[in-house]
C-alpha cells in the first residue's frame, strides 16, 4: 500500500476553519444545537436518547437507524445498509474492499481528495475530468475510453463537490448502462442528495437503479449534522456489505450510540430539516447572484445545480491563492482556492474557489467580502 499524501483541503481547514470569522466555503448546510434537534424528536425517540446505555453498538448500525436510512431509497431495505463513522470511513473501506493491486479504477476530477488518493494507494487509476465549458458535465464517451479489462470501479459524485453539478439524467443512465455492460462497480458519492434550491431535480440513487451500485450517504452535508459522524453505504449486494463490515472491525468497529440515536431523530424529521435548508439556500443564492453581479471584473459566476456549494472563477490579476490568503488574513472570510482540488490524474482549473451558501451567516459574510473588495 502506498502511503497516503497530506489531505490538502483538511490541512487548509486545520489552519483556518476555526480561526476565520466567516466560513464562507463551508460544504455543509446550517447545523443545529442538540436542543433544537431534540425538539424535533418524537417523544419515544427523545426518551430513548435520554435513557441510552453507553455501551458498544452493532457494527452494521442500529436496526432502527438502518430502517430509517433505507426509507430514503426506493428499492433498498435495512439489510442493504451498512453504517460508518462519517462518509470518509465509507470511502476508505469501500475502496479497500473493491480494489486490489493489479486492478484499475476510474475517478472523476476535480474531486474530494480521498476519492482519488485512496484508490491510487491501491492500484492504477485514470481520471476523467468534468468539463467546465459544458457546465461541468461528464462525457460518458471519455469514461468508456478509459475502461480497461481490469477496471473494477467507476467513482462519481453528484451533486458534485466543489461545483454543485448534477449530471444530466440521460448521461447518468448511459453511465449506469456502461458499468452494467462491463460488470463494473459504480461508487456514487451522494452526500448532497436531496439538498439544493427550490425546484432541484436530483438523480436516482445508484443503489436503487444498479445491482452493482454503491450509494454513499452521510448526516453531515444535506442534514447539516457533521458532528454526529454518521455515514452509510447502501448496496443491493449484501455479500459485499458483509466484506465491508468485516473491514470496519479494524477501524471504528461501531458507531457512537448517542450519534445513532440523534441521526434517527433527524432522519424522521428529514422533511422539516431539508425544507429549512432549502429556504435558506434560496435566500443565500439570491444574495450571491447580487454580489457577483456587482463584481463582474473580479469573478465569473455560474449558479450550481444542487447542493450548497459552487465553484466560481476568480479573475483578479494576483491569482486565486493570493486572493484567498489575503482575504482570510485581512477580513476573516474563508474561501477554498482551487489548489486544494489539484488532481494527480488530470489537469484541473487553477483559477476557481469553492464558496458555500448553506449557512445562516452567508449574507453577513458577503457583506464582509464586499467591504474587502471595496477598500
Amino acid at each position: 500500500m502506498t502511503a497516503l499524501p497530506d489531505f490538502r483541503l483538511e490541512s487548509w481547514f486545520s489552519r483556518w476553519e476555526f480561526a476565520a470569522r466567516y466560513h464562507l466555503t463551508a460544504s455543509d448546510a446550517q447545523s443545529m444545537s442538540l436542543a433544537q434537534l431534540l425538539a424535533l424528536a418524537e417523544p419515544a425517540d427523545r426518551e430513548a436518547f435520554e435513557a441510552l446505555h453507553l455501551g458498544y453498538t452493532q457494527t452494521y448500525g442500529a436496526p432502527a437507524l438502518r430502517e430509517a436510512i433505507a426509507s430514503t431509497y426506493q428499492q433498498r431495505d435495512a439489510a442493504d445498509v451498512l453504517c460508518f463513522a462519517g462518509a470518509e470511513e465509507g470511502i476508505y473501506i469501500a475502496m479497500r474492499v473493491l480494489l486490489e493491486p493489479g486492478d484499475h479504477a476510474i475517478v472523476i476530477t476535480p474531486n474530494y481528495q480521498a476519492a482519488e488518493t485512496i484508490p491510487l494507494s491501491i492500484c492504477e487509476v485514470t481520471g476523467v475530468a468534468l468539463n467546465p465549458d459544458d457546465h461541468w458535465s461528464l462525457d460518458i464517451d471519455d469514461v468508456a475510453a478509459a475502461i480497461r479489462p481490469n477496471t473494477r470501479v467507476v467513482s462519481i459524485n453528484f451533486p458534485h463537490n466543489p461545483t454543485g453539478k448534477i449530471l444530466e439524467r440521460e448521461r447518468f443512465d448511459a453511465l449506469v448502462a456502461l458499468c452494467r455492460k462491463h460488470g463494473i462497480w459504480l461508487f456514487s458519492d451522494e452526500v448532497y442528495h436531496s439538498l439544493g434550491p427550490s425546484g432541484t431535480t436530483h438523480l436516482p440513487q445508484a443503489a436503487d437503479v444498479y445491482e452493482k451500485g454503491l450509494s454513499l450517504g452521510v448526516m453531515s452535508k444535506a442534514y447539516g449534522l457533521p458532528g454526529l459522524r454518521i455515514g452509510w453505504i447502501a448496496c443491493a449486494d449484501r455479500a459485499l456489505l458483509q466484506r465491508m463490515e468485516r473491514y470496519k472491525h479494524y477501524l471504528s468497529i461501531c458507531n457512537a450510540g448517542p450519534s445513532e440515536a440523534l441521526a434517527l431523530i433527524a432522519l424522521k424529521a428529514r422533511s422539516t430539516i431539508l425544507d429549512g435548508h432549502r429556504q435558506r439556500i434560496d435566500r443565500n443564492l439570491a444574495t450571491l447572484d447580487d454580489f457577483f453581479a456587482r463584481w463582474p471584473d473580479r469573478f465569473q459566476w455560474h449558479r450550481p445545480d444542487g447542493a450548497c456549494i459552487a465553484y466560481p472563477r476568480y479573475l483578479g490579476p494576483e491569482g486565486v491563492d493570493a486572493f484567498a490568503t489575503d482575504l482570510v488574513e485581512q477580513a476573516g472570510v474563508l474561501l477554498l482556492p482551487a489548489s486544494n482540488y489539484r488532481s494527480e490524474l488530470t489537469t484541473t482549473p487553477t483559477d476557481r474557489f469553492r464558496i458555500g451558501f448553506g449557512r445562516a451567516d452567508c449574507a453577513e459574510a458577503i457583506d464582509a467580502l464586499d467591504r474587502y473588495l471595496g477598500k
